[in-house]
C-alpha cells in the first residue's frame, strides 16, 4: 500500500517537472555548473598528480638533490641567497669521494640555452635540442638514462674530455630517420662528436619532450661551450635504502667544510629529496583544490537558492491542488515527500548532467592540450551526493510550507 502511494507521489512530481520544462532547466543550471566544475578540475588535478608522481618514481628512488637555491622559489630571493657561491663539478666529486654512504653522484649542466647551438648530421639540422654535459654516473643515479643501443658515457670520457655523445630518442629520430646513429659523426656547433649511445624513450611531461637532447661529457661541455655554473645540478643516491637522513648529514658536512660555512651559520646550499618535491606539489594542488571548492560552492549555492525559490513559486501556484489532495485524503507527509522528491530530482538531474559535461571537459582537455586528465570514481560519487544533498537541504522549507497548508484555506485560493 505504502509503496503504491510512493510511486504515485514520484509520478506526480515528475509530471509537475515535465509541465514546466524551461523553469526546471533554469533551476538545475546552477547545480550543473557547480558539479561540472568539480569534475573538470578534479580530473585535471588528478591527471597532473599521476603524471608528476609517475615521473618522480620513474627516475629512481631515494634520490637526493643538491642545489644552490631552493628548487622552486616563491617570491624574491634574499640578498644572502643572491650572494651564494656556485656549486661546482669538484663539489660533486668530493661528495662521492668523501661520503661513505653515497653510492653514486650524477652531475650535469646544460649549455647556455640563450645561445642557439645547432646539431647537424650531413644536411639534417636540429636547432631546438638541448646540449647537456653529464658525468658517467647518470644510469646508476637516475634510471631513466639507460642506453637502448650502444653505451653511456664512461669515466675515461669525463677524465679526458672526449668528443663522444649519447642522443635522446627524439633527437636520434630527427638526425637519423633511416639509419643507425651508432658510430656516426655529428656536429654540435663547430665541434665534431661521435655517437656512442642512444637512450631509452622517456616521453614528455606537460607537452615538453624529455628526449630532445644530446648528452656529452661534462668536462667537454665546460671546455667548448658557454654555460652558467649556477645551473649545475647534483643528484646522489645512498648505498642502502633507509639511510636517507644519515646520507644527507654526510653530504651537508662535506659541503659546509668545502664552502667554509661557519659553525652555527645556516647552509648556503639546499638539499632536497623526492619527498620535498611531492610535498611542495601537494601544497600547490591543495591551493587549487580550495579555489575549486569556492567556485563550485558558489554554483551550488546559487543553484540551491534557485531550487528553493522555484519550489516556493510552485507551492504558490499549486495551493488549490494541494487543498484538493488534502481534502480527498492526502496526508501532510505525502505532500512533503512530493515536493522533496521534486527538489531532489531537479538537483540530482543537474548533478548527473554536470558529471557528463565534466567528463566531456576532461576528454577535450586531454585531447587538445598536453595536460593529462583522470576522472576518478570518488569525484563522480561526490558530485552526485552533493547535488542531491543540496536539493534535500534547500527543498525542505518549500516542502514543509506546502505540507502545512490549511486545506480549507487552500481550496478557497484563487
Amino acid at each position: 500500500m505504502r509503496l503504491g502511494i510512493l510511486k504515485e507521489i514520484i509520478q506526480m512530481a515528475l509530471d509537475s517537472l515535465r509541465t514546466h520544462k524551461l523553469r526546471s532547466f533554469l533551476t538545475l543550471l546552477g547545480i550543473m555548473i557547480g558539479v561540472m566544475t568539480v569534475i573538470g578540475m578534479v580530473s585535471i588535478i588528478q591527471g597532473l598528480n599521476r603524471s608528476v608522481i609517475g615521473e618522480l618514481e620513474s627516475v629512481g628512488s631515494d634520490l637526493i638533490f643538491v642545489s644552490k637555491h631552493e628548487p622552486i622559489q616563491m617570491g624574491r630571493r634574499s640578498e644572502e641567497e643572491r650572494q651564494r657561491k656556485d656549486l661546482t663539478f669538484e663539489d660533486a666529486m668530493a661528495i662521492e669521494r668523501e661520503c661513505s654512504l653515497v653510492k653514486a653522484v650524477a652531475v650535469d649542466i646544460a649549455a647556455d640555452y640563450w645561445e642557439s647551438i645547432p646539431i647537424k648530421y650531413q644536411n639534417i639540422k636540429s636547432l631546438d635540442s638541448i646540449i647537456i654535459g653529464m658525468n658517467e654516473k647518470f644510469p646508476q643515479v637516475l634510471s631513466v638514462y639507460l642506453p637502448e643501443e650502444g653505451r653511456f658515457l664512461i669515466e675515461s670520457d669525463i677524465t679526458h674530455s672526449t668528443k663522444v655523445c649519447v642522443l635522446g630518442s627524439e633527437l636520434n629520430d630527427t638526425l637519423f630517420p633511416h639509419t643507425n646513429a651508432l658510430g656516426k659523426e655529428i656536429r654540435i656547433g663547430p665541434e665534431k662528436f661521435t655517437v656512442v649511445g642512444i637512450l631509452e624513450k622517456r616521453g614528455s611531461i606537460f607537452g615538453q619532450s624529455q628526449d630532445n637532447f644530446a648528452g656529452i661529457p661534462i668536462t667537454t661541455l665546460m671546455k667548448y661551450y658557454p654555460y652558467h655554473l649556477s645551473e649545475i645540478e647534483i643528484s646522489a643516491v645512498p648505498k642502502k635504502h633507509g639511510y636517507m637522513e644519515e646520507t644527507i648529514d654526510q653530504i651537508t658536512n662535506v659541503l659546509r667544510q668545502r664552502r667554509k660555512v661557519g659553525f652555527g651559520k645556516p647552509n648556503d646550499f639546499v638539499i632536497s629529496t623526492q619527498g620535498t618535491f611531492v610535498e611542495l606539489y601537494n601544497q600547490i594542488t591543495g591551493a587549487v583544490y580550495m579555489v575549486m571548492v569556492v567556485i563550485s560552492s558558489i554554483g551550488l549555492l546559487v543553484g540551491g537558492i534557485g531550487v528553493m525559490n522555484i519550489m516556493l513559486v510552485s507551492v504558490k501556484e499549486r495551493t488549490r491542488e494541494i487543498g484538493i489532495r488534502k481534502a480527498i485524503g492526502a496526508r501532510s507527509g505525502d505532500i512533503l515527500k512530493q515536493f522533496l522528491i521534486e527538489a531532489i530530482f531537479l538537483t540530482g538531474t543537474g548533478g548527473a548532467l554536470g558529471v557528463i559535461i565534466g567528463f566531456g571537459i576532461a576528454f577535450l582537455v586531454r585531447a587538445a592540450t598536453p595536460l593529462p586528465t583522470s576522472v576518478t570514481s570518488w569525484s563522480v560519487i561526490l558530485g552526485l551526493f552533493v547535488s542531491i544533498s543540496v536539493g534535500l537541504f534547500f527543498g525542505i522549507f518549500p516542502a514543509r510550507k506546502a505540507a502545512n497548508l490549511d486545506p480549507i484555506v487552500s481550496l478557497r485560493y484563487e
